[in-house]
């Protein structure tokens, strides 16, 4: 989902506040009243915007739970301070990226310890797919003169096998008395992934429970107990006032990623391609009778390029619409549409104009991976001397469409406060490489639709 998707929660040190010696606390006493007033100051200075998400994935499978708290603060000098802080946490059944079956299917879970059987005809989902993540954003932003202005900003999330860190600078000009604006930002980020058990070898055979000698077998699969990846972006932007309702967006951007992109948790299925075996279609097996399933490849290093365009243009009675497109391409064959539309309705409740409604209807259509396969021939598998180098059957690289649609409600009860409330439909679908055999009478892409509901509240 872009749902986009982000994320974080938030400490304060109190412990300065405990050192202050008694003979203090007294002596300030007699200057209360100037503090409260200080300390009344010094909130309004502030900004503050809170929400939680609720996301739930049809038939059990994923769900999450994710609060935000977000704070700016504002200086004299036009300069500004942002905090964000979340904590998110998913769980849920996630698929494993092999193919249903006409018989029943044991895999060997990620860790190597444990098994999960899934019965014919079902979709193979991970059923230990559960993680929390805590997340904190800063970002400085500053003029440096009437037409120049700077930012900078640091990140950080961790999660139970994931650490990120990252940082960004951007500095922005103004000009043509101030209608225009041009942006110039970098980011760089580096990642570490630590999966429980290490991280599997590229197109490795997942090892039964069964065998027996499972031990040796599992730990021949497995490479580093960590490995990382870096991720290093640029984007220029221009921003336009058109006329007095309307104001245009325009952004360039690049990313290129290199380490380890590979899913640690995605298998493929190996399926048997001899239309003269009565087996035809079936999952190809070794010679313990064990179905085979292959560890998935991606390339180490992605090169993508985006291009985004913004209009947001305030209809006479003064409502809004916003409306937007991007175009990204990268060189792992991927392509992509993301059209985005919203009409913000102001109207009365209990004062003018204090409550709106925004609907919003989002599309977007991705062309797969060059190396996306959703199952791998017999006659490519080779016995275990495959002739591709990489193959994966992660759905996110598939061919997709997806479509949202959602409802806003928000209202403004007094100057700078507002409590606003969004229910959205999600609905994703897949296309790609039909079965053959007795798995063309499997649902090899079955689609994902999920429900998302955020409240939120500014003050």
């Amino acid at each position: 989902m872009q749902l986009n998707t982000e994320v974080r929660d938030k400490t304060k040190d109190k412990s300065r506040f405990q050192k202050i010696s008694p003979a203090l606390a007294i002596a300030s006493i007699g200057i209360l009243g100037a503090n409260e007033t200080l300390a009344k100051d010094e909130l309004d200075r502030w900004d503050f915007d809170t929400a939680v998400l609720l996301y739930a994935e049809a038939d059990d499978r994923v769900s999450a739970v994710e609060p935000v708290f977000s704070a700016t603060r504002a200086f004299d000098n036009g300069e500004t301070l942002n905090i964000k802080l979340a904590y998110d946490t998913l769980t849920g059944a996630s698929p494993n990226g092999a193919t249903p079956s006409k018989q029943k299917q044991i895999f060997t879970r990620p860790s190597g310890k444990g098994k999960s059987t899934i019965a014919s005809g079902e979709s193979p989902l991970d059923d230990t797919f559960k993680d929390s993540r805590v997340a904190l954003a800063l970002n400085w932003t500053a003029p440096i003169n009437r037409e120049w202005e700077y930012s900078t900003g640091l990140y950080g999330s961790k999660e139970f096998d994931y650490l990120s860190l990252g940082g960004n600078a951007s500095i922005k000009h103004y000009f043509n008395q101030k209608n225009s604006a041009i942006n110039f930002g970098i980011s760089f980020s580096s990642d570490q992934v630590e999966p429980k058990g290490g991280t599997p070898i590229a197109l490795a055979e997942m090892a039964h429970k069964s065998d027996d000698d499972f031990k040796d077998t599992h730990k021949k699969t497995r490479e580093d107990d960590s490995n990382s990846k870096t991720i290093q972006e640029g984007m220029i932007g221009l921003t336009q006032v058109i006329n007095r309702q309307t104001i245009m967006q325009f952004n360039a951007g690049f990313s290129y990623t290199s380490g380890y992109l590979t899913d640690p948790f995605k298998l493929l299925s190996v399926i048997g391609s001899d239309k003269s075996d009565s087996d035809y279609g079936a999952n190809f097996q070794d010679t313990n009778s064990n179905n085979i399933y292959l560890y998935e490849a991606r390339p180490d290093s992605k090169l993508r390029h985006s291009f985004y365009w913004q209009t947001k243009y305030s209809v006479s009675n003064g409502d809004m619409i916003d409306s937007s497109y991007r175009f990204m391409i990268d060189d792992w064959g991927i392509n992509s549409h993301t059209l985005d539309f919203r009409y913000r309705w102001y109207f009365t409740l209990n004062k003018e104009r204090d409550s709106y409604l925004e609907p919003h209807l989002r599309y977007y259509s991705q062309s797969a991976a060059d190396f996306y396969q959703r199952y791998i021939d017999s006659d490519d598998y080779q016995l275990g001397d495959p002739n591709f180098s990489f193959a994966s059957a992660d759905e996110r690289l598939s061919d997709m469409n997806a479509v949202t649609l959602g409802l806003k409600y928000g209202w403004r009860y007094q100057e700078g406060k507002e409590v606003n409330i969004k229910l959205e439909y999600y609905s994703q679908s897949h296309s790609g490489k039909k079965g053959i055999g007795s798995l063309s009478n499997q649902e090899l892409y079955p689609g994902t639709k999920a429900v998302m509901l955020a409240i939120g509240y500014s003050f």
